[in-house]
């Protein structure tokens, strides 16, 4: 594997369960750290619903490696934030045989 070129600035953030005082909960996000990532996106689709229109586009995000118990260990279902773009982790792999970086499978939506 080459060296990845980790020249973006991402924020990974997590959802945690609030009460919303009226019996359920609503998720707010919390940054834990901030990781240089390289990123490559996939073939992007749009789907058009009644109302609204849905931009989806596939990205693979290489991070360095942190230990299974560090915090600053992508996990899916916590997401990547660069300003106002937000990239939901859907799986994580490690990207090399040495286990130096690893690839975050995500996927970036944006409603119209």
């Amino acid at each position: 594997m080459n060296v990845p070129r980790l020249n973006r600035e991402l924020t990974l953030e997590a959802a945690e369960r609030v009460p919303d005082g009226a019996g359920g909960y609503r998720l707010e996000w919390s940054a834990l750290g901030r990781l240089w990532a390289a990123m490559t996106p996939g073939t992007g689709v749009e789907r058009a619903g009644e109302f609204v229109r849905l931009a989806s586009m596939p990205w693979q995000i290489v991070v360095r490696a942190a230990p299974e118990t560090s915090p600053r260990r992508p996990r899916p279902e916590q997401r990547f934030r660069e300003g106002e773009r937000i990239f939901r982790i859907l799986a994580v792999a490690e990207a090399d045989a040495e286990g130096r970086y690893l690839t975050c499978f995500a996927r970036e939506e944006v409603v119209a």
